[in-house]
């Protein structure tokens, strides 16, 4: 109850806070590329229900639906401002709806895409199926985009067993500090 309050109330915050900034980066896409300025995927949420979770589109729109890794050049896919919004973390911004609606947390696993099915069932036979999906977790902290799934889950675990209000301040803090880095960031 704590979590999802304290999820509601900061987005709400932010989406409020960074409403001028969302509006900016919207009409940046849309001047600078065909197609809506966001990207709905297909994402597994908890119980592994499927749920629509928005994303600033940073590739075109006839790129496949699957993980960035699996394109066999994921630059030429993206948009003129792509790697920018991805390197800057700002493609993220509209997932704060999917926060205030209960569909995502602050923390927890990474929301798998639709079709990620050696993810969905490393993480269903560990019981990681059973927490909401975050915008940001520990598995992101250790890695982000470089982490094989067997270890990416292996965090999942972590953090599924360790979950407590103080860890997840202690993750979104230590996500601030990576995003200003860049860290672990391949595309």
């Amino acid at each position: 109850m704590l979590k999802r309050s304290f999820d509601f109330l900061l987005a709400l915050i932010l989406l409020l806070a960074f409403l001028i900034p969302i509006l900016l980066v919207a009409i940046l896409v849309k001047l600078t590329s065909k197609g809506p300025a966001l990207y709905w995927s297909d994402r597994v949420g908890i119980r592994n229900e499927i749920f629509k979770m928005p994303k600033f589109r940073s590739m075109r729109t006839d790129t496949p639906a699957v993980a960035t890794h699996l394109l066999a050049d994921p630059k030429a896919c993206l948009t003129p401002i792509g790697g920018f919004l991805r390197k800057s973390s700002l493609d993220e911004l509209p997932q704060l709806w999917c926060i205030l609606i209960g569909d995502m947390s602050f923390v927890g696993p990474r929301p798998a895409l639709f079709n990620q099915d050696d993810l969905i069932a490393l993480r269903t036979e560990k019981g990681v199926h059973e927490l909401v999906p975050g915008l940001t977790g520990w598995a992101q902290i250790n890695g982000r985009d470089e982490l094989p799934i067997p270890v990416k889950v292996g965090f999942d675990v972590e953090y599924l067993q360790r979950r407590c209000f103080w860890f997840d301040l202690k993750i979104m803090f230590l996500t601030a500090v990576k995003v200003v880095r860049r860290d672990g960031i391949t595309h």
